[in-house]
């Protein structure tokens, strides 16, 4: 995946961002510059390079998504038609650097970005039908008048360190069970920050009973590979004050739903259920690529949720440090189980915010579809959040959490029971439930991506399968909030 600037060599595919209403060195018809069209230009003489429109709609209703979805539909093209590289023309200098520096660089970054993840293949396991090869993109610095060179170098650096944890987050969720267990998951953390400026901690077996984190030991029960809690502390120096941001993650790493077990003709998706999780690992890893100012802790809890001679069985009791109990009316109810550890960990850890993210609901997608996320807690994180969101393309939209609704975790035999009496509002009935381990004096948002982790067909910059939904989001949270901290301290100063 390479990215170069000014490459003297000449290019195999000349790439033009089409804008409506304006002209191309082509004759193409408005109706090929619609969003999500990309149309070929074949040169018809020997020294005539062929050429790419990616349709861009009108310039002023532009988002940084859709450009990013343009760079990785126009990176698939060309790597579909077996070529080794495309320069990228700029559309009329004068009418695109209207806008200034910060816009000329967040539209590059996000070509760039979508380049990057278009050209994304897990194809670990492929041989005959593998696709060979790789397309480098040229950017021409004198186009991007803007831009001094340095500043387009950064630009680059940036986008492909995002990409990178984006890829990295699709690669775990994409990953086989029979390779990615529990075990496994505790080990490739392990060694993926190993030499990082990240200290790493992980609960199991007595530590786990010690510490009450009886969610993740009921939850892995029926498995051979015990269940874990990883604790990731990324805390730079310039960060040393700040509030500590807690980015939770759910790893199932494959959800049969224990004794109350899945079934179905393919159920194979069961495998992405550590999707949460595998996010706040690709975040933490943006975030040590770009030596971000923030201090964070990762808090991953890691299971299988099996059916076995050992498996927790409905109706079962668990016991919670805080005091609450909860009666396990369904064992496929197991990440909110497990999230509760988590929760009341980061409480105890002294964290000011939390952000738990999890493939927690298959009613989350019967509401929002399979494009954006359901997000619950407190408003302004949740607002921030959403307007993150909808600058990098992982959306999201706040949702309520109804109070009466409640009445549908009452128990007979604990404080709460962990799934609803009804079929209805599942996605609301668990974020109320998750609510009950979060501390008052810390601000929280759960965040349900079941209907995002995966895409079911080639889209933009993705293939089928893992999205990476979540690894930019929480990234970018965690500078802002930082940012935000910073900001304050020297507004207190002054």
């Amino acid at each position: 995946m390479r990215i170069t600037l000014d490459k003297s060599e000449s290019p195999d595919v000349l790439i033009h961002p089409a804008y409506a209403g304006e002209s191309l060195p082509y004759p193409i018809g408005e109706s090929r510059k619609r969003p999500g069209t990309l149309t070929w230009l074949y040169g018809r003489s020997e020294g005539e390079r062929d050429a790419l429109a990616a349709g861009m709609g009108e310039r002023r209703s532009v988002t940084l998504e859709r450009v990013r979805r343009a760079g990785g539909a126009a990176a698939r093209a060309l790597l579909q038609e077996g070529r080794s590289s495309g320069a990228l023309v700029r559309a009329s200098s004068a009418a695109a650097a209207q806008n200034g520096k910060e816009a000329a660089a967040a539209w590059l970054q996000a070509w760039i970005e979508g380049w990057l993840l278009g050209l994304y293949r897990f194809d670990k396991y492929r041989s005959a039908t593998k696709i060979q090869g790789d397309v480098e993109l040229i950017l021409r610095s004198e186009e991007w008048v803007e831009l001094t060179r340095t500043e387009m170098e950064a630009v680059v650096e940036l986008a492909l360190h995002r990409a990178e944890g984006t890829n990295l987050t699709r690669d775990w969720v994409n990953e086989t069970p029979d390779t990615l267990n529990p075990d496994a998951f505790v080990q490739w953390t392990l060694d993926l920050f190993k030499d990082r400026p990240v200290s790493i901690h992980v609960y199991r077996g007595q530590e786990l009973t010690d510490r009450g984190m009886n969610g993740l030991i009921t939850v892995g029960a029926g498995s051979k590979h015990a269940p874990a809690l990883i604790e990731l502390r990324y805390e730079a120096a310039s960060a040393a004050d700040a509030p500590m941001l807690a980015l939770v993650g759910k790893a199932i790493t494959f959800d049969m739903g224990g004794m109350n077990s899945k079934t179905g003709r393919d159920i194979s998706d069961a495998r992405m259920d550590m999707g949460g999780a595998a996010a706040v690992i690709g975040a933490m890893d943006i975030l040590v690529r770009q030596q971000a100012p923030v201090r964070v802790t990762a808090l991953i809890a890691v299971a299988d949720n099996l059916p076995d001679a050992r498996a927790t069985l409905p109706s079962s009791v668990i016991r919670y440090p805080n005091g609450l109990t909860v009666q396990v009316a369904n064992t496929d109810g197991e990440g909110r189980l497990v999230l509760a550890d988590a929760l009341l960990h980061a409480a105890k850890l002294g964290a000011a915010q939390a952000i738990d993210i999890a493939t927690l609901t298959g009613n989350v997608g019967d509401a929002l579809g399979l494009g954006i996320a359901g997000i619950w807690g407190d408003a302004d994180m949740a607002r921030s959040l959403a307007e993150i969101g909808e600058r990098n393309g992982e959306r999201l939209w706040p949702m309520p959490l109804m109070d009466e609704y409640e009445s549908e975790l009452r128990s007979s035999y604990a404080d709460l029971r962990n799934v609803g009496t009804s079929t209805l509002a599942g996605a609301i009935i668990a974020a109320l439930f998750i609510r009950r381990f979060v501390a008052e004096s810390m601000g929280w948002v759960h965040i349900d991506m079941a209907g995002t982790v995966q895409y079911k067909q080639d889209v933009g910059y993705a293939e089928v399968g893992a999205t990476g939904y979540g690894a930019r989001l929480l990234a970018d949270y965690a500078v802002q909030y930082s940012e935000k901290h910073t900001a304050g301290d020297r507004e207190v100063s002054q």
